[in-house]
């Protein structure tokens, strides 16, 4: 058998090489659209482990907030109590006398609490055993309250659980629209990251394509040239345009190179491979009313839960003010048994009752209206709150209509900036074959192809306009207008 022949060879692999480069350059790719960059953005950006770094944060603060309403058991003591030293001892006759004392005085409490959101007041219990053991006398001693029971209500003063109980649920479900807001703001950066690498693609495309068109026209004017049909003026012109397009090339290389950089720093892209992306078009076809977009806003947004949060603070401020009016009492009252003996049973066994009922005042004779200035101050402070609340709302209210408009706006002028990219890219071709046909001037040509390039960038631009305009309606609302839906908090907990 024999072998190939060289000439073969050179020309299977001349075949075989183009197709194998561009296999290896589109395995080197990673093919995107939008809603996947966006995806990839809200799932492995810095942004978005701070925000749910953030949401970890709130969370447990609210946990916390709960265990205040639960019950509380502490268990405390002294074990061992061990003592070994000279004590001062008094004698009878007023003498004093250094005795030694070696000892072991341990003990063992268990505490239990409840606090009251209802009066503020708090119930406690405990039960405690102490054991005494003096060993230089050989003496074991016990004492301890089998179980003990009080109560503590402050009077006439604020009450912390009370309000912490209407404010809390607040600040944990705003700090939940919190997060849904960041992840959709995510979204808004991304997209301008996306529409930054894609317009920098569509250069370098668009200069490609007239680096090669300038290079094949000026090849048909040099031959028209030399056949003295045209004059030197439009080589010239030619000339100039294939460097410049040459120039806007390179120009347009770095900048995707720059484009690319930042969309994977801030995307969490990892890797090395190239990104190509897809060109996005509309979103689905549906109408926005801006009646629904403000009703979806005040039941999503964390503005929204703010402006309650805020006026019950107020209201918050206010109530401690009064409370804190000088007069501070507190009514305490205990029921408990203790007994004391040798043995740990005859703690036990038939223990003393003991009782108390206290109530402590403090009241100022003379503060020189301090207390009625604070009411006052509290007072003013929450008709200011009243006012910039009412200020925000409108604010709030005009930004999501403002935004609807644009959105609307955007969806039409996106749609008229397609259809001049289309006229504009035939009317550039057609240009291109009269000019070969000799009956279009250089002047008309260069025109028509300034023209196409930017009707191309227009679209472009139309289109991020539009895109920006969806995910910060998204932003505004909490609400997905393509699913009819809300856009959902997911549990982790």
């Amino acid at each position: 058998m024999k072998a190939p022949k060289f000439s073969t060879l050179v020309f299977v692999v001349l075949l075989v090489w183009p197709y194998a480069i561009l296999q290896a350059r589109q395995a080197d790719t990673l093919q995107l659209n939008l809603r996947e960059v966006v995806t990839q953005a809200k799932e492995n950006s810095i942004a978005a482990k701070q925000a749910y770094t953030v949401r970890e944060t709130k969370y447990w603060e609210w946990r916390t907030f709960k265990s205040n309403y639960q019950p509380q058991l502490a268990l405390s003591g002294t074990l061992p109590g061990y003592n070994k030293t000279y004590a001062q001892v008094l004698q009878p006759n007023g003498t004093v006398l250094f005795q030694p004392v070696r000892n072991d005085n341990s003990s063992l409490r268990l505490d239990f609490k409840q606090g009251i959101a209802a009066t503020g007041g708090t119930i406690y219990g405990t039960t405690e055993l102490q054991r005494f053991s003096d060993f230089d006398r050989h003496s074991v001693l016990y004492n301890g309250t089998p179980y003990g029971i009080g109560y503590s209500q402050p009077l006439l003063q604020f009450n912390s659980l009370k309000w912490d109980r209407r404010i809390e649920p607040l600040k944990y479900n705003e700090s939940r629209q919190a997060y849904i807001e960041a992840q959709e703001k995510i979204a808004i950066t991304v997209t301008g990251y996306f529409f930054d690498l894609l317009l920098a693609q569509v250069n370098l495309q668009i200069a490609e394509n007239n680096y090669t068109n300038t290079t094949n026209i000026l090849g048909i004017a040099k031959t028209k040239f030399d056949l003295g049909k045209i004059a030197r003026n439009e080589i010239l012109q030619l000339q100039l345009e294939n460097l410049n397009a040459r120039k806007a090339v390179g120009t347009a290389m770095r900048d995707v190179e720059i484009a690319t950089l930042n969309l994977k720093s801030y995307a969490g892209i990892d890797g090395s491979q190239r990104i190509k992306l897809q060109m996005p078009g509309l979103a689905g076809d549906f109408t926005v009313p801006a009646e629904r977009v403000l009703s979806e806003a005040f039941e999503n947004r964390s503005d929204a839960v703010a402006f309650q949060r805020r006026m019950a603070e107020a209201s918050r401020d206010v109530a401690k003010a009064k409370g804190a009016n000088g007069l501070v009492a507190t009514l305490n009252a205990n029921l408990g048994f203790s007994n004391a003996g040798s043995r740990i049973p005859d703690v036990y066994h038939a223990p003393k009752s003991q009782q108390s009922v206290a109530l402590q005042l403090s009241i100022p004779v003379l503060d020189w209206g301090r207390s009625k200035s604070r009411i006052k101050t509290a007072q003013a402070n929450e008709q200011l709150t009243r006012y910039e609340v009412e200020q925000d709302k409108q604010i709030f209210t005009q930004q999501i209509v403002t935004q609807v408009t644009l959105f609307n706006m955007m969806k039409e002028q996106t749609g008229l900036s397609a259809r001049a990219d289309s006229i504009a890219s035939e009317k550039y071709n057609i240009a291109r074959e009269r000019y070969v046909l000799g009956n279009l001037s250089i002047t008309e040509l260069s025109i028509a192809f300034q023209e196409n390039d930017r009707a191309k960038r227009d679209y472009i631009a139309a289109l991020r306009d539009f895109w920006g305009a969806y995910y910060q309606l998204r932003y505004l609302s909490l609400y997905d207008f393509e699913r009819n839906e809300k856009i959902k908090y997911e549990e982790n907990h």
